[in-house]
């Protein structure tokens, strides 16, 4: 399944301003503006925005610490979002969660986890509240290859299998967990192999390709809708940066420089979507206006971080429990 018409132009656009986000937003993790922890999605756009252009706005999802990236595909607003990451007071966690643990209910985000798998079965936990409420939310849980190793990744797709549970579960296999190679660490190194054990399909895709992702997305939420139960998807992907920005590898030999710069040269998603557009007949003029505009909302987002207010001393206990008495 391909995207098309107007969805087409507004995959390029979120893939165009993950990439800008992250690219901006390392430059202010580096000028000691966002505090804590940065990791970038580049180069994984089209595996993320292909995945949730296939949910609706009140699907729910889960994440990873390698968070911006999916919740700008699922529509979170970038003013907020930048804000967020430089721990201001009009984030959407009120500078509360920071770079890894995202959060923003009014595009579906319940939860961001800085755990490796953590969000695994608080995604399945969703879709079971859904199930029971008799609602068709579908819930998408992204996680990395490095979580399928995880208790809690093999314990929630037995359950929602069990249960036939509206959940899409996708591998974002950008095949390092930090520098561990997928061939160090999996007995099975096809990941899409392990749904069989648990009586649910698995699809391995290509994630470079934003149509491709798309395509088998849209199959597993048509799927989940219809309570026949969840998908394992696998999205073979690739990070152009190490695996956060405080965690510069210098001197291992985890990837060779012809992977990397085979990757850069010939599968960056973003590239390779351009040259579609355009091969579709989309005019070069209309590409570049999404890139100017998008340029101009990363900048926009900066600024409007840059001088929002941090929060006031005396709120920090705020929003960190709800009284049972209140």
């Amino acid at each position: 399944m391909q995207l098309s018409g107007d969805l087409r132009l507004e995959a390029y656009r979120r893939m165009l301003r993950i990439r800008g986000f992250e690219e901006e937003g390392m430059r202010q993790f580096k000028d000691s503006k966002i505090p804590g922890w940065f990791h970038s999605s580049v180069g994984q756009e089209a595996a993320i925005v292909g995945a949730c252009l296939a949910f609706r706005d009140d699907d729910a999802m889960t994440g990873t610490h390698r968070s911006h990236g999916h919740s700008i595909a699922k529509g979170a607003h970038l003013d907020a979002l930048m804000a967020e990451l430089m721990g201001k007071e009009v984030g959407v966690c009120k500078g509360r969660g920071g770079s890894m643990h995202l959060a923003d209910n009014s595009v579906g985000i319940i939860s961001e986890v800085a755990i490796v798998g953590g969000g695994i079965p608080l995604a399945a936990g969703c879709a079971l509240s859904a199930k029971v409420r008799g609602v068709d939310q579908v819930t998408l849980c992204f996680f990395g290859d490095g979580a399928v190793n995880q208790g809690t990744f093999h314990e929630s797709l037995n359950m929602a299998s069990l249960w036939k549970l509206p959940v899409v579960f996708l591998c974002e296999n950008n095949g390092y967990a930090i520098t561990t190679s997928v061939a160090q660490s999996h007995g099975q190194t096809d990941i899409a192999l392990r749904a069989a054990g648990y009586g649910l399909p698995g699809v391995t895709v290509d994630g470079q390709d934003v149509n491709a992702v798309y395509g088998a997305a849209t199959q597993a939420v048509t799927r989940a809708r219809a309570g026949e139960g969840p998908t394992l998807i696998v999205a073979n992907t690739y990070r152009f940066d190490d695996h956060s920005v405080r965690m510069v590898v210098r001197g291992v030999p985890y990837r060779t420089v012809k992977e990397f710069e085979r990757y850069k040269r010939d599968r960056d998603p973003i590239t390779l979507y351009r040259n579609v557009l355009l091969e579709q007949g989309v005019n070069e003029e209309s590409v570049r206006a999404i890139e100017d505009d998008v340029a101009e909302g990363v900048k926009r987002a900066v600024q409007f971080a840059l001088v929002s207010p941090m929060p006031r001393r005396e709120t920090l206990p705020d929003y960190m429990f709800r009284s049972p008495l209140s």
